[in-house]
């Protein structure tokens, strides 16, 4: 089970979005703060990213910022010329400034592109939540080629509509969310800081117990199991896995299993006796009870009012 797209999955929800732009200097766009994640790469030319808090960072072609709790931030052709507001509208995409709806026949100073993905922050999983508020990945020759790829792809697709394009597009985006995330924690790991869940997802017996655990979260894991799997005595095994997840073995499969539990609320009509035996309760009411102490409402009424 691959530990990073499925926890990914269990926290997306809505579709994500995307848009292409023309930017003709000077030129500046700032964003409000927002429950979305969003990205921008520059695809030709250069910009400016200015963050609510934090220096400015200058972006040459190719490179992409991930901005992952939705700081309000802006996005210009040089920190000091002035912005507009751009609003995010209910279907994920960004108003078009005023400014921009007249812009020059001449050919663009700069190409950007923006996209945003819908989160349940109310889930949110340790790896997304240990993320910078700003994370910039450098278009650097040799490195992050899949992700590169992946951006023309987009890049080309946004470009012109063909047959096909809207389910495309949608799929470029998941991918390259992995993408991002997968280029960030090999450049910590590259750069010695090997920490958290950069550490967590590349040390083998930690690793291997987080895919036991998603691979099969119904099974009464024990942490000497959960060791086991890694190769480690428990002891061992549990020291290493509170020390890189931040947080014991079991505990964080609770965890999982609840998340787990909520998403087949939201979004399948399985009973509650399937759901408890999908995610390791011997009853109705003991998965019930679970259930209630972590999200403080029933399952039934938490369906309800997700539906």
């Amino acid at each position: 089970m691959d530990v990073l797209s499925d926890a990914i999955a269990a926290m997306r929800t809505g579709r994500p979005h995307s848009a292409r732009r023309d930017n003709h200097a000077p030129w500046g766009l700032r964003f409000a703060a927002a429950e979305e994640a969003g990205f921008h790469v520059v695809l030709r030319g250069s910009a400016w990213l200015i963050p609510a808090d934090g220096e400015p960072v200058a972006l040459a072609p190719g490179d992409v910022v991930f901005l992952a709790h939705g700081q309000a931030h802006a996005l210009a052709s040089s920190p000091d010329v002035p912005m507009e507001e751009v609003r995010l509208l209910p279907d994920g995409t960004w108003s078009r400034p005023a400014a921009s709806a007249e812009a020059p026949s001449r050919c663009p100073d700069t190409v950007t592109l923006c996209g945003t993905y819908r989160f349940d922050r109310s889930r949110a999983h340790r790896l997304l939540a240990e993320l910078p508020e700003v994370m910039h990945l450098p278009a650097r020759v040799g490195t992050h080629r899949s992700l590169h790829a992946a951006v023309e792809l987009l890049g080309l697709e946004l470009e012109e509509a063909h047959p096909g394009s809207e389910a495309i597009v949608t799929s470029l985006l998941d991918t390259l969310l992995l993408y991002i995330l997968r280029a960030w924690w090999h450049s910590e790991c590259e750069a010695g800081r090997r920490r958290g869940w950069a550490a967590a997802l590349t040390d083998p017996a930690v690793a291997a117990a987080l895919r036991a655990i998603h691979g099969d979260p119904a099974h009464a894991w024990t942490v000497e199991q959960l060791g086991a799997v890694g190769g480690l005595s428990r002891a061992a095994f549990a020291r290493r896995f509170t020390t890189l997840v931040g947080e014991p073995p079991l505990t964080y499969l609770t965890w999982w299993r609840m998340t787990m539990a909520g998403r087949l609320l939201r979004h399948d009509d399985l009973s509650l006796r399937q759901i408890a035996e999908r995610t390791g309760y011997t009853s109705e009411f003991a998965f019930a009870k679970a259930f209630k102490r972590e999200y403080g409402v029933a399952p039934g009424q938490y369906r309800r009012h997700a539906a």
